[in-house]
């Protein structure tokens, strides 16, 4: 009995956007793992699979319990609670403490039921998972990987057919996703995972890919998936090849079928001028080749919209199985040394002296748990943060990209931003640069808080690698909010940037990906 099932599901927005359309699915697997671009709709379409967003058409069965965990809630960070009274066990420690402190009324006991060691259980779960390991603890003073944390924690305790994980992993480091991967491993109900992770999809038994086409389902963890998407993609370009044969021999056929008839015709007129055959006869050789012709030319016009439609369906196809490239300007970096710290206390995080040199070329990847000191690192290399104590040299200009990609002046056109942020540009080369990474004609005024954050990080590294001084790359987490095809496409264009970079990542198929040449942990 499948956990999950929908039919024919179908969506259209207020305004007349419809994101997907037909759409049915059967959850038979017990680790499911749902992928696609982004923007195209995922979050809404788990929305819809867990009753809480209603479809335009179509109807879902829904398990008997489920439980949704949706990237990290706002009102968390800014409400008063406390962990025990996220957790709902505030009133239960309350009645401990009354009872330890003499307070014998009943009603305390009746709270505390059987739980006497919940304090201790509590503080010790709280500490295992990386948490303060007071219950009392505000859940505004938690970071982003430790609220998300507590958020799975509490998810992963309840006892639900099914779990919908929507970004899991976006703010936990490497100890963290670790733990993650551990609980899903040991959680005995279902799990739809939505995610650009790797590392998390490897953990599923189906893929399914939302994309403008509807909804595939692939067989297997994500390996499977992407050598299924490389075979499947190699077999749309043979067919695509194929296409473009048949329609080739039907013009070169059609043109043929032409010059001949163009041939008799000059042939019949020859002979109503000679008189050689009666006008009769000439005539109705005349009705006969008309109709042969006319029949001739319904039939190529069939096929040639047929073989047309196939054409476009597999450019479609094409176009969501193959990787996107960005390419960057090529210029040559050298070895010299551009930042030399010795002995640096950090403002922030890290308590110990730390001591490093990086060369125009290197391509490091910093390393360590939330809280180190990492993001704070970068910010003082950039300048916004200083030392607590040592020396820090810098020679060489330094650009910092953040997973907001916040260089991209959002109250700017992307033809705007390049031009301002890339000195001595000329519009006809801006153009022609844009067009390289998708944006083309009137595409290239669109404002900068309309791009999607795949837009943005292709107009970022296009602005980096035109600069008129190859910069030392400050990259804080630039792929947490990628998709699975944007990451592929930066970590590529990463690995091909002859200068280098500094890059904060805790997804490690990303960071190897992009060239690194160094680790340096903290």
């Amino acid at each position: 009995m499948p956990v999950l099932q929908a039919y024919d599901i179908s969506h259209q927005f207020d305004n007349g956007d419809i994101p997907f359309q037909h759409i049915s699915c059967s959850m038979n697997q017990r680790r499911v793992g749902l992928v696609g671009r982004n923007g195209v709709g995922k979050s809404l379409f788990a929305s819809i699979l867990s009753g809480e967003v209603v479809p335009s058409d179509g109807n879902i069965i829904l398990p008997s319990s489920l439980a949704v965990y949706r990237q990290q809630p706002s009102e968390l960070l800014l409400s008063g609670s406390t962990i025990a009274q996220f957790l709902g066990k505030d009133k239960v420690l309350e009645a401990l403490g009354k009872i330890e402190a003499g307070d014998s009324s009943e009603h305390w006991f009746e709270l505390a039921a059987d739980q006497w060691d919940l304090a201790i259980r509590l503080q010790s779960q709280l500490q295992e998972i990386g948490l303060p390991p007071r219950a009392d603890a505000l859940c505004s003073d938690l970071s982003g990987g430790q609220l998300a944390r507590l958020q799975l924690w509490q998810l992963f305790e309840q006892d639900v057919e099914l779990l919908i994980l929507d970004e899991p992993s976006n703010h936990l480091d490497a100890n963290a996703k670790q733990w993650l991967i551990e609980s899903m491993r040991s959680f005995n109900g279902a799990i739809l995972l939505i995610s650009h992770d790797r590392e998390l999809l490897r953990e599923m038994e189906e893929i399914w890919e939302l994309s403008g086409l509807g909804l595939t389902v692939f067989g297997g963890n994500y390996d499977h998936y992407a050598e299924q998407k490389r075979t499947e993609l190699k077999a749309v370009e043979r067919h695509l090849a194929n296409v473009h044969k048949q329609t080739k021999r039907l013009e070169e056929q059609a043109q043929r079928n032409r010059e001949k008839a163009e041939q008799r015709a000059a042939q019949g007129n020859k002979q109503r001028k000679e008189g050689s055959q009666s006008k009769i006869l000439l005539d109705a050789k005349k009705d006969q080749a008309s109709a042969r012709a006319s029949s001739r030319s319904k039939n190529e016009q069939l096929r040639q919209a047929h073989l047309h439609d196939k054409t476009q369906t597999l450019k479609l196809r094409k176009e969501q199985l193959e990787s996107q490239r960005l390419y960057l300007a090529d210029r040559q970096s050298g070895s010299r040394k551009v930042i030399s710290l010795l002995d640096g206390i950090l403002p922030f995080g890290c308590e110990k002296p730390i001591t490093l040199q990086i060369c125009a070329d290197d391509k490091v990847h910093l390393m360590g748990g939330n809280g180190s000191g990492k993001s704070t690192l970068l910010k003082t290399l950039l300048g916004d943060l200083a030392l607590k104590q040592g020396e820090l040299q810098i020679n060489t200009p330094v650009y910092y990209l953040d997973q907001h990609f916040g260089g991209i002046d959002v109250e700017l056109s992307i033809f705007d931003n390049l031009m301002q942020q890339c000195a001595g540009m000329q519009e006809s080369d801006a153009r022609t640069l844009l067009a390289g990474i998708g944006f083309r004609r009137d595409s290239v005024f669109r404002l900068g808080k309309l791009l999607s954050g795949g837009e943005k990080m292709k107009l970022a590294m296009l602005i980096v690698s035109h600069q008129p001084t190859q910069p030392l790359l400050l990259l804080d987490e630039p792929d947490n909010h990628l998709d699975l095809d944007s990451k592929v496409m930066l970590a590529t264009a990463l690995q091909g940037y002859n200068g280098g970079f500094i890059l904060v990542s805790h997804d490690q198929d990303f960071s190897k990906e992009s060239g690194i040449t160094r680790q340096i942990r903290l």
